[in-house]
Formats: C-alpha cells, structure tokens, sequence
C-alpha cells in the first residue's frame, strides 16, 4: 500500500464525494439528519456484507453521527442491550414486543448480553425507535 497521498488530486476527490454525500464532520441538526439518513442507506445496501465498501462507509459515518451525538445529545454510557433495554421501557415494550427482532428468546439473550444486536437488526431498531442504527452497534 502506498504510503504517500498526492495531495493535488485527493483534494479534488474529496470535495466531489463530499458534494454528493456530504460526508464530514457533522455541523448542525440538519446534518445529524442526513448522516442518520445516509447510514441507514448504506446499512441497507451493505446487507450485513462486513466486508463491502458500503459497510466501510458506514464504519466512517457511523463515527461521525457517534462523535456528533456524544456532544449533542449525550445518552448514559452503555452497550448496545443496554440501548434496547432503556428504549423498551420508554415505549412500554415487552420482549414478545419485538418480533420483527426474533423470538422472545432471542430478545431475552440480547438484553442479557449472551447476543449481540446484528446489522439488520440495528436497522430494524432504529426505524421503529427514531434512532441511529449506530446505537445498536
């Protein structure tokens, strides 16, 4: 892998991919918005593909939309179960209330930390909660 950048044409590069998808540190509400967006998209068309360039893309993003909400909407420190765990209570949910996440068994295992919340998964969570699937992840 080639170690030096020729800095006159990842310039150029640059700012073409950032006019259409606006990938960069995140400014304001609107931003958040469509990095939230553009993340979901991108966990769609990666198809839980950990190895796609749609998946390493929303690895990038993912940490902008992280960095972002640490500082503008804080949430207490924890793990992904513990995410699903808050977000049940506040919408008043059961674990048989989730089936589009597994069965209540599967549920019960992701609260307890035995499973991690998958990609599609995170996708499902965070359209039916409002949320970035980066809280899932």
């Amino acid at each position: 892998m080639n170690t030096t950048v020729d800095i006159a044409r990842a310039v150029p590069a640059f700012e073409r991919f950032y006019e259409e998808t606006g990938v960069a540190a995140i400014k304001d509400e609107a931003h958040y918005d469509r990095m939230c967006a553009l993340l979901d998209n991108l966990m769609d068309a990666a198809n839980g593909d950990e190895s796609s360039s749609a998946m390493m893309l929303a690895d990038i993003v993912g940490d902008l939309v992280h960095d972002y909400e640490a500082i503008h909407h804080p949430m207490p420190e924890s793990s992904a179960a513990g995410a699903l765990r808050f977000l049940m209570e506040e919408h008043g949910l059961r674990q048989s209330g989730l089936p589009e996440i597994g069965s209540q068994g599967v549920v019960s295992e992701i609260l307890s930390g035995k499973r991690e919340i998958n990609p599609r998964q995170a996708r499902t969570l965070a359209r039916r909660f409002g949320v970035s699937a980066a809280t899932f992840i």
